[in-house]
């Protein structure tokens, strides 16, 4: 096969998958640092396909797996130097592919049971400081077993607590594969607690599961508005004005879809959206975060920097950060992530020093949310290549914390 074949197939693929997340060249160009005119170049294959480096910025800004963004006929070796595997990805995988064959003999679990055993694992999740995903791995595999054979055995109302109860373990299950080499199973977790959901016919369950299943098609690089119309067809179910629990959803819904709408760079929708969610936020009271999603103004607030952040707005995104109050925010996980989007701000503004910071920050807050970061691993990697002379020690000191080496 020739060169230039092989970059006109990139070329296409490359248009495709933005076309397809719904992004103009403009913004795409934007989120790596380029001009619009770049990214035309490389789909008219006028240039080369880029190294390694500015391929996992692209796959990164379009929300898809960099293997596809390659596709087969590129020799790249990518899942080390994007994803981090967790030592129990296999053990996980294998939970979710076995089935709960041969245990008609056996009493299943009451939905009370199984419901206090997920309210524990979101616990060990959002209160673990050290270790969260390795503490995780180790409840999920027995507990989804249980979940899926009560779920078959057990019948009426019993079930639809149970079907409830096992929606919310998949996206626990979800949320330790983010990050991983394994687009798959990503896929199957969102689509599993989705149609748990609706089997339970529970309003409340369907909204979470919305709100997971807009991470999941972000990741897969689905078009944007199969995101929104998802979040708002599951926000109609709910009545915000019933109690603290619906209207944290109903928010939740709203905020993704300003998410969804600042990835692809439409900052008037998204910022009209963002107000609804924090309006919701408010009316909970400024202490108020919801048990296991943690929908409050802390978090609303931590994602307003994500969305500069997407917007390729750094310096205000440093601006936002400075409004966000951690302590509201009673998740080790997420106080970890909301200070690597802070970092993510300072990076677009070229200051390394206050990315060295906040990046130690986060790995004292939570280690495993850290090394499984995409944008940690890369300004890491980026920067233990050529560190600037006084930060080179803590530059080490964080590659080796995250397992990053030298490109």
């Amino acid at each position: 096969m020739s060169e230039g074949y092989q970059e006109a197939s990139f070329g296409k693929r490359l248009q495709a998958i933005r076309e397809r997340s719904g992004m103009t060249r403009a913004t795409l160009g934007g989120l790596v640092g380029r001009s619009a005119e770049w990214v035309k170049s490389i789909e008219k294959g006028r240039l080369q396909m880029p190294r390694l480096d500015m391929l996992t910025q692209l796959a990164a800004a379009l929300g898809c797996d960099l293997a596809e963004l390659v596709g087969g006929e590129h020799p790249i070796i990518v899942a080390p130097y994007v994803k981090e595997a967790h030592p129990a990805l296999l053990e996980i995988r294998e939970a979710l592919t076995s089935y709960p064959i041969g245990r008609d003999d056996e009493e299943p679990a009451t939905a009370a049971e199984l419901a206090e055993r997920v309210r524990h694992a979101w616990m060990v999740w959002h209160g673990s400081r050290a270790n969260h995903r390795t503490r995780i791995a180790a409840l999920l595999p027995p507990l989804l077993a249980d979940l899926r054979y009560a779920a078959r055995v057990h019948e009426g109302k019993e079930r639809r607590s149970v079907l409830a109860s096992l929606a919310e373990a998949y996206h626990l299950a979800q949320l330790f594969l983010s990050f991983q080499p394994a687009p798959d199973l990503v896929l199957l977790t969102g689509d599993r607690g989705m149609e748990a959901a609706l089997e339970a016919d529970n309003p409340r369950a369907i909204a979470s599961a919305a709100w997971y299943m807009n991470h999941v098609f972000r990741d897969a690089g689905e078009r944007h508005e199969a995101r929104v119309e998802m979040a708002m067809q599951a926000a109609r179910l709910l009545d915000p004005e019933k109690d603290s629990d619906e209207l944290a959803r109903w928010g939740l819904l709203h905020l993704a879809v300003a998410l969804s709408y600042a990835k692809v760079g439409r900052a008037g929708d998204a910022w009209r959206y963002w107000d609804i969610a924090y309006e919701a936020a408010q009316k909970l009271g400024r202490s108020y975060a919801h048990p296991y999603l943690i929908f409050g103004t802390g978090i609303v607030e931590g994602y307003a920097v994500t969305m500069h952040d997407d917007l390729m707005q750094g310096g205000k995104a440093v601006e936002a950060a400075a409004k966000v109050d951690l302590r509201l925010i009673p998740s080790a996980t997420r106080r970890a992530f909301h200070i690597i989007e802070t970092a993510r701000g300072h990076w677009q503004r070229g200051e390394q020093a206050a990315v060295v910071h906040l990046l130690n920050k986060a790995h004292r807050e939570s280690p495993e949310t850290i090394r499984f970061n995409i944008f940690s691993r890369r300004a890491v990697s980026d920067m233990v290549s050529n560190p600037p002379s006084m930060l080179r020690e803590d530059v080490d000191s964080l590659a080796q914390k995250l397992g990053v080496a030298a490109r």
